[in-house]
C-alpha cells in the first residue's frame, strides 16, 4: 500500500519532520519493479534511517526497505556464512550470532539502522570494520530491473566508503547480506578504551559476548540515545592526513590526537570539533552534544536545514584553526 503525505519523523534517527510525498515497503525483490512504476520520479530507499538527515520534504517516493530473514547458507570448518535480509535490524542481528556463539560482529554492537545500510557505507567500530566479515551481497538495479551479486572487491571499501556511496549510488537496492562468521573467535580488544571497560567489568574469561557488552556499555557512556535525542551517531569522518602534516599540527598543538595508519596519520575529528569550541553548543533547537563533540543532535524541534548549517560552520571552524577539511559520515539527503 502506498500512502500520501506522510511525515518521516518517526522514520529518521534526527527526528526530522518532514513529508514524503508518497511512502511505502517492501518486503521482497518481487514487490519492487510494481511500486516503481507506479510512482516514478524522485525516489528514496529507506533503512532504518540512521544515516540520514534530511533537509526537506521528499517530493517523491519513499520506500522501507523490510526484507527479513537470517540463515545459514553453508558452514565449513573455520566460518560459517549467514544470508541476512536488509530490513533486519542490525544490532538484532548481532545479538543474533552472539547467542549462536558466531564471531566477528561483537565490537559492532549497538551500532544503529539495519543491515542493509551496513556495507553502504562500511560500518567500522573499537577496531573492526565491516570488510572484515563481509562475504557478498545481492542488490536490486533499479534501472535494469535486475539482481546483482557483489562480492568484496566489487565493492571497494575504504573507511566508510563503497561504491555504494559514490560510483553507484542511487542505482542500486541492497536486498541481502551475506556474512562470513569465525567459529572460533579472533577477539580485538587492542582498543584502549575495550580494555578498559572489560577491566572494570572484572572479567575472567574472555568470550565475545563479553567483548560485546563492553562496547555497548562504552556506546551508552558516549553516545546519546537517539530514542531520547535524535542523532546519527557519529556525524563526521575522522581526517587522514600526512606524517608531514601531523608533525606541524603537533608542533603547534602539542596534544593533538592521531593515530598512525597505512596512508598517513588519521586525525580525532572529536577532538578537533572540541577545540573549536563546538562540544556542548547549542542554538535554538540544533546542537553538538555534551559529552562527544562528533554528534550533531536534534533536541526536539531543529530542521535538517540547521542541522546541515551547524555542520557547515563546523567544518569551517576546524579548517580554519587547524587547515584541516572534515568530510560529513552522515548522508545528506537534498
Amino acid at each position: 500500500m502506498i500512502t500520501e503525505n506522510v511525515s518521516l519523523k518517526d522514520y529518521n534517527t534526527f527526528g526530522i519532520d518532514v513529508k514524503a510525498r508518497w511512502l511505502s515497503s517492501f518486503d521482497s525483490q518481487d514487490a519492487l519493479p510494481e511500486m516503481l512504476e507506479a510512482r516514478p520520479g524522485p525516489l528514496l530507499i529507506l533503512g532504518g534511517g540512521s544515516n540520514i538527515i534530511l533537509t526537506r520534504d521528499f517530493d517523491g517516493l519513499v520506500l522501507r526497505n523490510g526484507i527479513k530473514g537470517i540463515g545459514v547458507v553453508r558452514e565449513d570448518a573455520q566460518y560459517v556464512y549467514v544470508r541476512v535480509g536488509a530490513g533486519e535490524n542490525w544490532h538484532g542481528f548481532v545479538q543474533y550470532a552472539l547467542q549462536r556463539g558466531w564471531a566477528g560482529v561483537e565490537n559492532l554492537s549497538l551500532i544503529p539502522g539495519n543491515v542493509g545500510a551496513a556495507p553502504m557505507q562500511n560500518i567500522g567500530a573499537y577496531g573492526v570494520e565491516l570488510k572484515e566479515v563481509f562475504y557478498e551481497l545481492s542488490a536490486y538495479h533499479l534501472e535494469e530491473k535486475k539482481v546483482y551479486t557483489f562480492s568484496l572487491n566489487d565493492c571497494e571499501f575504504g573507511y566508510r566508503e563503497s561504491v555504494f556511496k559514490r560510483r553507484y549510488k542511487g542505482q542500486f537496492v541492497i536486498l541481502d547480506v551475506t556474512f562470513r562468521l569465525y567459529k572460533v573467535p579472533r577477539l580485538h580488544t587492542e582498543y584502549g578504551a575495550i580494555r578498559e571497560e572489560l577491566e572494570k567489568m572484572g572479567v575472567g574469561e574472555l568470550t565475545i559476548q563479553a567483548v560485546a557488552e563492553a562496547v555497548v556499555r562504552i556506546r551508552r557512556s558516549k553516545l546519546p540515545d537517539p530514542a531520547e535525542i535524535g542523532n546519527a551517531g557519529s556525524f563526521f569522518k575522522n581526517p587522514t592526513v600526512t606524517a608531514l602534516k601531523f608533525e606541524e599540527l603537533r608542533g603547534a598543538f602539542p596534544n593533538i590526537v592521531g593515530y598512525p595508519g597505512p596512508s598517513g596519520v588519521k586525525l580525532a575529528a572529536g577532538w578537533l570539533i572540541e577545540q573549536c569550541g563546538w562540544k556542548g553548543y547549542r542554538k535554538g533547537d540544533a546542537g553538538c552534544h555534551d559529552r562527544q563533540a562528533l554528534v550533531l543532535v536534534n533536541y526536539g524541534h531543529a530542521g535538517g536545514r540547521e542541522i546541515y548549517d551547524l555542520s557547515e560552520e563546523i567544518l569551517q571552524s576546524v579548517k580554519v584553526k587547524f587547515g584541516v577539511e572534515l568530510e560529513r559520515e552522515v548522508n545528506i539527503i537534498p
